[in-house]
C-alpha cells in the first residue's frame, strides 16, 4: 500500500486481519479497524466523490464526519459517510451524485453553465413560461438528491432503550473525561457520549504526537473504563437536547431515549477552513484530518504539503507530519508566529520556512488535484498584496486558521453566546438550569486548562444536584485568539467556497446580501448555506464573518442561525425504532387462520380480507356472489359498540348525532352520522333503543375509542346524566346475508323472523345457539341479513353452529373486500374512504341524515352555513360491460379542462353487474355530467359514464322482508 505508514502508537487498524472491498468497479484492500476513507487513501486513491451543484472533484477534508465530500452508496446503504464508515469484507461502494461514475461524471459539465446559475436562481428561473415546467422538474429531480434510494430494500428495524443517569457527559476528549471522573469520584451516576468509536478525542489526533498528552490520556483512559459509576457509549450521537435534560443518542443499534439530571457539553470544536480560491481540491485538507489520517490509520496523507496556520495547533500538526514523513515545504502563518509558543521553534529548528502574515491566495490543480499554492502577503489590514506572490508546489495543503464551537446542544438548551476576541469565537455566556460547558466549546483551548475546565463543570453540576463537593474556579481563556477574524481572501476568478456541502462560493453570499437577504436567517435560506448534511459545521461561521463585513456589523449584532436537532443527519430507522403495533383478534380469529383466511389490518384489528386458496379476485367474487344468491357469514365484531343508560341517554345522542335519535322507537334501529365542530364528517355507524333509557351504538372500527372518548367529553360537558360502556371487547358481531339468511338462522333461534315481527331495521334480543344475542336486522351489503351480537367469550361457538346450519344451504364466509363490494353496489359511503378531513354530510350527498329541527346538536351552526355552499359531491360512475381499457384506481384525479376537479374514492369490478362500478368525490361546478374525465396511471385519459346509485337493487325490495327476498332470488 504506497501511502501506508509504519505502525504507529496509537493506531486503530488491525494490521493481521486484511478485508477486500470494491471502489467503482475496482478492487482494493484494506485492514479491519480502517475507515472507507483511510483504506482507499492508503491505496492511493485520493478523489472520493463529487460535490453537490457542479460535480467538482472532492476528497478528505475533516475525516471526522463533518463533510460531506466523501459521500457512498453500498447497494440499498445509501448516503454511507466514508470518513466514519468501518470498512467491511465485501462492500461494494460507489460515490453518490455523479452521472456514469466518479472518474467520468458527466455531470461534471454544469460547472461550464455556472455564469448562469448564480445563487438563488432556482428561486428566479424554470417557472416561466409554465409550459416549460413539467421539463424543468423533471431534469433537476434527476439531478438533484445523493444517494439513491430503493423503495424495493427490505425494512430495516432497530429498537428503541430507555436510560438515565444523575450526569450526562457529551464528549470523551479531555474535558469530557476529566468531567465524568470527577462526577463519578462524587458518587453520581455517570453516563459519557462520545460518537467516535474510542474514546480520548483531540488526544488521540491533534495531540497524537506529544508524549506528555498521550501519558494523560493513558491515566484518563484507564481510570474512567475501570469506574464502575462511569457507563461509558462509543459510537453513540447526541443528536439533540429537548426539555428537561432529554437527549437521544443514536448509535448504530438503535436509538438511545436517555434522561439526565444535568448535563455537561465537552463536544470540542470543528476545525475551520480558509476561504480562498481552490479551496475544495482534493488535497486541501483540514490539518486535524491529516492529524487523524496519521495516528488514527497509519495514513500518509501527501508527500509534500504547506501548513496554513493562524494557531498553535497548526504548528503541532506540521510536526507530526514531518514525523510521518510528509515534506513540510513553509508554513503561512496569517499573524505573527511569535505568538504561537514553543511549536513554532520546534518547526523552525527543522529547517521548515515560517512565512508571518501570509495567506494562501489561491490553490492550483493539475488533472482536478491539488499541484500547488500561490501564497501572498498581507498588509495591515489582512489583504492580500498584489506584489510578491509567491507559488510552491505541493500536493497537499493543511488549514488550521480557526475553531468554531460544537455548540449546537448548547444552543439547542436554551445558552446564549457570545463572540470572544480571545479565543476569537462563540462562547457561552448564559446557560440555562442543569446544563454546563467544558473544554474547547467553552473557548478553553490549552491542555491543562481544558482538564480543569471539565473538573470545574463537573463540580458545578454536582451541586446543580446537591451534592457537595468543593467548588472549583474555571481556569480561563488564555490570552490568545484561536481563530483568525477573517480567513477569507477574495479573488477575482472565483472558486473560493465557503460551504463545500452546497457549492457556495463567496460571491454568491455577497450577491444574496446585495439582494437584500442581509438577515442571517434570511442568507441561510435564500444562499442555502450551512443546509447541506455537513448541517454548516464548516460553513456557518465563515458565513457570519462575511455577512458581518458586507454590513459593517459585529459578530454579536449579525447573529448566528437557529440550530435545530439533529446535530448530525440521523437514518430514519433510528427514529421509527422498533414496530410496536399494537395487534387485536376476535374471538372467531382461529376459525378464520384454519379456513385460509388471508388478514388486514383494520386499526389495531385483524380482519380476513378473503379466504382462499383461490386468487384474491376469484375467491372475492365468489364470496360475493354467495351473499348475492345465497348466504354468507362476515365477522364484524371489530366494529365500535357502546351501551348508553341514563335519563339523558337520548339527549346525549341527540347532541352528538345528526340525526335525532331520541325518538327511536322501543326495539328499532336508525343510522347514526357524527359530525365534529366543523361539520365534517367523523363517523357512522347504527343506533338501537333497547329500553325507554337503553341506548346500543356501533361505530366503525377505526373511530370505536375516539366516538366513546367523545361521547364521554360531552356527557361531562354537558352535566348529562348517563353512563356510557365501552362493549366493543366485551361483545363480538357477526353478520349473517342472504336470501338463504332465515332459512339458516330460523333454526338455531328463538326469535321470531317473520317480517312482521321482525322488520327491516328493526332489534331483537334473545339467542343463538343457546348463547344470549341482540339481532339487527340491518343492510350494509343490501340482502335481507341480521347483525348478531354476542358475549365474546362464545362467539366462536355461535360462529360455528351458524357455519354448520349453513352447509346444506352453501354458506360461504366472506371477507372485508366482498364486504366493500357488497356495500360499494349498494352505493353506501365508507368513512375515511369516500370522505376525507373536509367532507361535510352535503358533499356526500347524505343532507337527508342532517336534521336542523333539533335544538341543537354537535357541528350545527358549521353546518347550517355549509347548507348550500357545498363544494363537492359524490357520484356513482360505471364502466361498459366487457370495457377494456386503462382501469381507473382509487384517489385517481378527475379532470375538467386541465385542472383537477375530483378524485375516485371507490371502484371494484361487480360480480353482480358484470361491470366495473365506482364512485367519486367531485367539485358541483362540474353540474350534471354524463361522463366524468379520469387520469389514470402514465397519464393516459379515459371516461367513465355517470349512473345514479345504488347501482344494485335501487328500490331496496332484497333487504326489507324475507318473502320478497326469496322471490326476488327465486
Amino acid at each position: 500500500m504506497p501511502s501506508r505508514l509504519p505502525p504507529q502508537p496509537r493506531e486503530r487498524i488491525d494490521r493481521s486481519r486484511s478485508v477486500s472491498f470494491r471502489f467503482e468497479g475496482r478492487d482494493y484492500a484494506g485492514y479491519v479497524g480502517d475507515t472507507v476513507s483511510s483504506a482507499l487513501l492508503a491505496n492511493g486513491v485520493d478523489v472520493l466523490g463529487r460535490s453537490f451543484k457542479y460535480h467538482r472533484p472532492r476528497g478528505v477534508f475533516s475525516a471526522a464526519n463533518h463533510d460531506a465530500n466523501a459521500l457512498m452508496q453500498a447497494g440499498g446503504e445509501l448516503n454511507l459517510r466514508a470518513d466514519v464508515t468501518e470498512l467491511q469484507s465485501g462492500l461494494d461502494l460507489a460515490a453518490v451524485n455523479t452521472v456514469g461514475g466518479l472518474r467520468r461524471d458527466r455531470g461534471r459539465m454544469v460547472e461550464w453553465l455556472a455564469p448562469m446559475l448564480p445563487v438563488g436562481f432556482y428561486y428566479k428561473t424554470f417557472h416561466k413560461p409554465r409550459a416549460l415546467f413539467p421539463m424543468w422538474e423533471r431534469l433537476i429531480r434527476n439531478m438533484a438528491g445523493l444517494g439513491r434510494l430503493d423503495t424495493a430494500d427490505a425494512t430495516q428495524r432497530q429498537p428503541k432503550e430507555h436510560a438515565f443517569c444523575d450526569v450526562l457527559v457529551v464528549g470523551a476528549g479531555p474535558s469530557g473525561l476529566a468531567a465524568a471522573l470527577a462526577a463519578a469520584e462524587a458518587g453520581a451516576r455517570v453516563t459519557l457520549v462520545d460518537e467516535q468509536p474510542t474514546p480520548g478525542g483531540s488526544l488521540e489526533s491533534e495531540f497524537g504526537g506529544d508524549e506528555q498528552a498521550g501519558a494523560i490520556r493513558a491515566g484518563l483512559l484507564e481510570r474512567m473504563l475501570a469506574h464502575p459509576g462511569i457507563a461509558f457509549r462509543p459510537g453513540a450521537v447526541a443528536a439533540g437536547y429537548y426539555a428537561d435534560h432529554w437527549v437521544p443518542l443514536v448509535t448504530a443499534q438503535g436509538l438511545v431515549k436517555l434522561r439526565a439530571r444535568a448535563v455537561i457539553v465537552a463536544s470540542g470544536a470543528f476545525e475551520q477552513p480558509a476561504v480562498f480560491r481552490g479551496n475544495d481540491l482534493p488535497g486541501v485538507m483540514l490539518a486535524s484530518a491529516a492529524q487523524r489520517l496519521v495516528h488514527q490509520y497509519a495514513v500518509k496523507p501527501c508527500e509534500r504539503t504547506v501548513v496554513f496556520a493562524a494557531n498553535p495547533s497548526a504548528y503541532r500538526a506540521a510536526l507530526d507530519l514531518v514525523r510521518a514523513g510528509v515534506a513540510v515545504a513553509a508554513v503561512a502563518d496569517l499573524g505573527d508566529p511569535a505568538t504561537r509558543g514553543a511549536p513554532v521553534d520546534a518547526v523552525k529548528a527543522l529547517g521548515i520556512e515560517v512565512l508571518a502574515h501570509t495567506a494562501v491566495y489561491e490553490a492550483r490543480a493539475r488533472d482536478g488535484r491539488l499541484a500547488g499554492v500561490e501564497l501572498r502577503r498581507l498588509d495591515a489590514a489582512d489583504e492580500p498584496l498584489p506584489e510578491g506572490a509567491r507559488r510552491i508546489e505541493c500536493d497537499g495543503l493543511l488549514m488550521s486558521v480557526g475553531w468554531a464551537p460544537a455548540a449546537a446542544l448548547l444552543y439547542q438548551a436554551g445558552t446564549r453566546m457570545v463572540y470572544a476576541e480571545i479565543p476569537g469565537q462563540l462562547v457561552p455566556a448564559e446557560l440555562p438550569a442543569g446544563v454546563f460547558a467544558a473544554g474547547r466549546v467553552n473557548g478553553v483551548f490549552e491542555l491543562q486548562d481544558r482538564l480543569a475546565d471539565g473538573r470545574a463543570a463537573a463540580a458545578e453540576a454536582l451541586a446543580h444536584l446537591g451534592i457537595a463537593v468543593p467548588q472549583a474556579s474555571r481556569p480561563g481563556r488564555g490570552s490568545e485568539a484561536h481563530s483568525h477574524a477573517y480567513p477569507i481572501f477574495d479573488h477575482p476568478k472565483g472558486r473560493n467556497f465557503v460551504d463545500l456541502d452546497e457549492d457556495l462560493q463567496l460571491k454568491d453570499l455577497k450577491r444574496a446580501a446585495a439582494e437584500g437577504f442581509d438577515n442571517i436567517e434570511l442568507l441561510k435560506r435564500y444562499s442555502t448555506v450551512g443546509m447541506g448534511p455537513s448541517q454548516g459545521k464548516h460553513s456557518n461561521m465563515n458565513a457570519v464573518r462575511v455577512l458581518a463585513r458586507l454590513n459593517g456589523r459585529s459578530i454579536d449584532d449579525t447573529g448566528t442561525t437557529t440550530a435545530r436537532p439533529f446535530y448530525h443527519p440521523v437514518p430514519v430507522k433510528a427514529l421509527a425504532g422498533r414496530r410496536l403495533r399494537p395487534e387485536r383478534r376476535t374471538p372467531m380469529h382461529a376459525w378464520h387462520a384454519a379456513h385460509g383466511a388471508e388478514f388486514m389490518a383494520a386499526g389495531h384489528w385483524l380482519r380476513p380480507k378473503f379466504y382462499g386458496p383461490a386468487p384474491q379476485d376469484a375467491a372475492v367474487a365468489a364470496e360475493v356472489r354467495a351473499v348475492r344468491e345465497g348466504v354468507g357469514l362476515i365477522d364484524v365484531s371489530t366494529l365500535g359498540k357502546i351501551e348508553a343508560f341514563g335519563r339523558d341517554a337520548g339527549e346525549l345522542l341527540d347532541r352528538a348525532y345528526t340525526l335525532r335519535l331520541s325518538n327511536i322507537k322501543q326495539d328499532r334501529t336508525r343510522y347514526a352520522l357524527m359530525v365534529d365542530e366543523a361539520g365534517v364528517i367523523v363517523d357512522d355507524g347504527i343506533a338501537a333503543r333497547l329500553g325507554e333509557e337503553h341506548f346500543y351504538l356501533t361505530t366503525t372500527t377505526t373511530a370505536a375509542e375516539g366516538v366513546y372518548r367523545t361521547l364521554q367529553r360531552l356527557a361531562a360537558e354537558w352535566r348529562l346524566q348517563v353512563d356510557l360502556v365501552a362493549r366493543t371487547g366485551q361483545n363480538a358481531a357477526m353478520n349473517i346475508a342472504g336470501p338463504l339468511t332465515a332459512e339458516v338462522l330460523a333454526p338455531l333461534t328463538d326469535v321470531d323472523l317473520s317480517a312482521e315481527a321482525f322488520p327491516f331495521l328493526g332489534a331483537r334480543r334473545g339467542h343463538v345457539a343457546g348463547v344470549p344475542a341482540l339481532l339487527m336486522r340491518v343492510g350494509f351489503v343490501g340482502e335481507l341479513g341480521y347483525e348478531i351480537h354476542v358475549p365474546a367469550a362464545q362467539a366462536s361457538h355461535v360462529w360455528t353452529a351458524l357455519m354448520e346450519a349453513g352447509r346444506e344451504h352453501g354458506i360461504r364466509p366472506f371477507g372485508v373486500e366482498a364486504q366493500r363490494q357488497l356495500r360499494l353496489e349498494k352505493g353506501h359511503i365508507i368513512v375515511g374512504q369516500d370522505t376525507d378531513g373536509t367532507s361535510t354530510p352535503f358533499d356526500a350527498d347524505m343532507g337527508w341524515a342532517v336534521k336542523f329541527d333539533k335544538p341543537f346538536f354537535l357541528g350545527k351552526r358549521s353546518l347550517q352555513v355549509l347548507a348550500d355552499k357545498a363544494r363537492y359531491r359524490l357520484v356513482g360512475f360505471a364502466l361498459p360491460p366487457g370495457y377494456a381499457g386503462p382501469l381507473p384506481k382509487e384517489c385517481h384525479l378527475v379532470i375538467d379542462g386541465g385542472e383537477i376537479a375530483g378524485r375516485v374514492t371507490s371502484i371494484g369490478a361487480s360480480p353482480s353487474l358484470g361491470r366495473v362500478i365506482g364512485l367519486a368525490m367531485i367539485e358541483r361546478r362540474l353540474g350534471e355530467v354524463a361522463s366524468l374525465d379520469i387520469r389514470v396511471d402514465g397519464g393516459a385519459m379515459m371516461q367513465a359514464p355517470v349512473v345514479p346509485t345504488p347501482f344494485y337493487d335501487p328500490d331496496n325490495l332484497r333487504q326489507k322482508a324475507p318473502s320478497v327476498a326469496k322471490e326476488a332470488a327465486a
